[in-house]
């Protein structure tokens, strides 16, 4: 599917980054976060607001090339204790990055982790890393996870168009992921307009959204679940929700493994 503008990439990232401080206002930030174990509930908002003034460098100094990202990754020296000034600094940062955004424009070019994407990558990369951090924040303090169907059809969508760079499937860096018959279907079950199709068979990964069952064919794995549980099953989170999983379990488990090669770089 067609990405966003970055107008509502950015729009929708501040609205995540707003539920992510609702939900954690009158936390404790020293609370474990049980799927991000190295990190307290403080030290994930750190990450959170380090990623969004980490991106807000790049796009301010159309940066060319990597740029240093301890914001993202150093972050436990810090022990905070006030949340109140936290919050303020991930508001902040989200504006930040949004008004650089803004003043760069869609037609700007910097460098992206993924070579030769445009800016919006930015915008909808920081954007779904919020909406999945909001979901370990939730974990922390017991709330229920809640999100919208459209923000989470673009997660997944975003996670299909990352699967298939190189690194997701060339033998030199994991098992082999490509094979013939190897195809695997997703279904929110409740969402109609949720059906993502994996072609592994070809020479690359190919995917796509599909208008309904009949599209989708002989799968060798169908994953069913609501929407909500997809998106925080490609990122290996817990699923709370019921999961039915029909045919090669062990395709699947290669292509979590594969695909998610980033989350533990």
């Amino acid at each position: 599917m067609t990405p966003w503008s970055l107008d509502r990439y950015r729009a929708e990232l501040l609205a995540q980054t707003g539920l992510l401080r609702a939900l954690v206002r009158d936390a404790d930030p020293a609370a474990p976060v049980p799927t991000c174990p190295a990190w307290n509930l403080g030290q994930l908002l750190r990450h959170v607001g380090g990623a969004h003034r980490w991106v807000e460098t790049i796009v301010r100094t159309r940066a060319t090339g990597p740029v240093p990202h301890d914001l993202v990754d150093e972050v436990f020296h810090y022990g905070d204790h006030d949340m109140a000034a936290l919050d303020t600094w991930l508001d902040e940062g989200a504006r930040q990055l949004s008004d650089a955004l803004d003043r760069a424009g869609p037609d700007a070019r910097v460098w992206t982790v993924v070579p030769g994407r445009p800016l919006a990558f930015w915008a909808r990369r920081m954007l779904h890393e919020t909406v999945v951090h909001r979901a370990d924040a939730a974990r922390s303090t017991g709330a229920r996870y809640e999100v919208d169907a459209a923000v989470a059809r673009d997660g997944l969508d975003e996670w299909m168009a990352n699967a298939t760079v190189p690194e997701a499937y060339d033998t030199a860096t994991g098992p082999p992921l490509l094979g013939a018959g190897r195809t695997l279907c997703f279904r929110a079950t409740d969402d109609p307009a949720g059906r993502w199709l994996v072609d592994l068979t070809g020479t690359t990964p190919v995917w796509h959204r599909v208008a309904d069952d009949a599209a989708v064919g002989d799968a060798a794995v169908t994953v069913d679940s609501p929407l909500a549980d997809l998106l925080l099953l490609v990122y290996g989170r817990p699923v709370d929700g019921r999961v039915d999983v029909h045919g090669e379990r062990a395709l699947l488990g290669l292509w979590l493994e594969r695909t998610g090669f980033w989350l533990r770089e």
